[in-house]
């Protein structure tokens, strides 16, 4: 039996997790999964009206991710997830059916206050990014990415942190 992989790609609002996931996606051929896709459409309302989540909210959410990872057939995964917290992150473990690798993005504030502010169809609003910054929580083997740089360069670091 292969062996079962969540390559987790996490970070607050702003950091590329969806790039940073897909561009890996496109380069390894392992699927992606994609969390924002996963969120209720209440989850999706009460952040674009700055109201952050509660351990609550993200109960169906993580339910959600948890089994998408385990009725995936492909031995190795990608989750684009902000997954700050460890309240997310042990649902995760205990739920998801695989081994994780935490990628955490690290991107200087500034930065990722100005790409959330460039984006034009997204349900975050920069008001919450202080919430996400203060929960941040990776865990203590995350591997830590430095992405304020070019995606192909990330990628590069990625998958030689993965060997």
């Amino acid at each position: 039996m292969p062996e079962r992989i969540l390559i987790l790609v996490m970070g607050p609002a702003g950091s590329g997790k969806s790039t940073v996931a897909n561009a890996l996606s496109h380069r390894t051929g392992w699927p992606m999964i994609e969390a924002d896709d996963h969120h209720p459409q209440a989850n999706l309302d009460k952040m674009e009206a700055g109201i952050a989540l509660s351990d609550k909210d993200r109960a169906a959410w993580i339910d959600s991710l948890a089994q998408a990872s385990r009725t995936a057939p492909a031995p190795k995964i990608i989750l684009a997830c902000s997954a700050l917290t460890p309240y997310v992150q042990n649902r995760l473990l205990a739920e998801a059916g695989r081994e994780i690798v935490w990628l955490l993005l690290a991107v200087p504030k500034p930065v990722l206050f100005a790409r959330m502010t460039a984006r034009t169809e997204h349900f975050m609003p920069t008001s919450l990014l202080e919430d996400q910054l203060a929960n941040l929580s990776p865990p203590k083997d995350a591997i830590t990415i430095e992405a304020d740089r070019p995606v192909d360069q990330i990628v590069s670091e990625i998958l030689e942190q993965l060997d």
